[in-house]
């Protein structure tokens, strides 16, 4: 068994080896995630951050984006310094640094308000970046609000810190309608349009539940919002529900070639969760040879996600214990 220093360092290699297969540097990447992850943190925590961080040298946008997305799920502020410089930098992809701005929120780390803030209030930003931050904020100060004691938060099937928290259970029926209006409604504040998301999808999990196909039919609504950063965002709801309901609207998300890269590369990934169902294979393999790199890289990352899912395997890694090993009989 590899010591736990050789496990990042072999990771890491893999992770930054722009001749390894992207959707093995992805593995890679969320093996280093697992251990970057691990509460309470351990004598590899810092090392596996680190090692995510470098790979923000990648020409991959899609694979950078991510890398910021998994360092935001750490809980450990050794990720600020890291994911403020990609923020900061605006040669950087606009995804990435959306992603770096959204994983700072998910930190709750109120010393990058004053960058966030800066950046939502700068009008010669793109509109995802101040959208970003403008969500990033609302949850940083929601994070230490009094509000936030007060509120009764419906336990979730999902271990992933979101961009916001579902809105608060106000009965114990809650109003599929009245959740979709808030949803939906483009006067609100993009943070508590956030909220209904995730209480829309907290009601479709377990995928069984009566009210899961209505919360999942709602959610579809949400791909026709003016904002990119939320039919995105409403993508990746799809993609951690798994729900086949889902399809026919990731379907055409992806097929829509008038769709931004970011909605459509979040749609290509879901559609690799539902990897199992009858069709989707077939359909994410219509766009091996996509106009857009990101799109491509993530039908390539999708169809292995949907290897992984129909040989039944465990996690979606290079396992940090068998890595060593892994990475050297590739």
């Amino acid at each position: 068994m590899a010591s736990s220093d050789e496990t990042v360092l072999t990771l890491r290699k893999v992770l930054t080896s722009e001749s390894e297969p992207l959707a093995r540097r992805f593995r890679a990447l969320f093996s280093l995630k697992h251990l970057a992850c691990l509460q309470p943190p351990t004598e590899t925590t810092l090392p596996a951050i680190e090692a995510i961080a470098a790979g923000f040298s990648s020409s991959s946008a899609l694979l950078k984006h991510e890398l910021a997305y998994c360092l935001g799920q750490t809980k450990n502020m050794g990720s600020v310094p890291f994911l403020q410089q990609v923020l900061n930098d605006a040669e950087e992809d606009p995804m990435c640094r959306h992603e770096a701005a959204e994983a700072l929120g998910a930190l709750g780390d109120a010393g990058s308000l004053d960058l966030l803030i800066s950046l939502r209030d700068d009008e010669k930003q793109l509109d995802i970046i101040r959208e970003t931050c403008d969500i990033a904020v609302d949850r940083i100060k929601w994070e230490t609000s009094d509000e936030r004691k007060a509120e009764k938060l419906k336990p979730s099937d999902f271990t992933s810190i979101d961009p916001a928290p579902p809105l608060p259970m106000v009965s114990e029926k809650p109003s599929i309608p009245d959740l979709e209006k808030t949803l939906l409604d483009t006067s609100l504040p993009l943070f508590q349009r956030y909220r209904a998301m995730f209480a829309l999808r907290d009601l479709a999990s377990p995928p069984d539940l009566p009210t899961a196909v209505p919360a999942v039919e709602a959610l579809a609504k949400g791909l026709h919002d003016p904002s990119a950063l939320f039919r995105h965002e409403v993508a990746f709801v799809f993609g951690q529900l798994s729900h086949p309901a889902s399809i026919p609207a990731l379907t055409a998300s992806l097929s829509d070639l008038n769709e931004v890269g970011m909605v459509r590369h979040e749609a290509a990934e879901a559609l690799g969760s539902l990897g199992d169902e009858e069709g989707v294979e077939d359909t994410l393999k219509k766009f091996l040879n996509d106009p857009e790199q990101v799109v491509r890289d993530s039908v390539i990352v999708a169809l292995d996600m949907a290897e992984f899912e129909k040989n039944g395997e465990v996690e979606y890694a290079l396992i940090p214990d068998s890595a060593a090993t892994a990475a050297v009989s590739a």
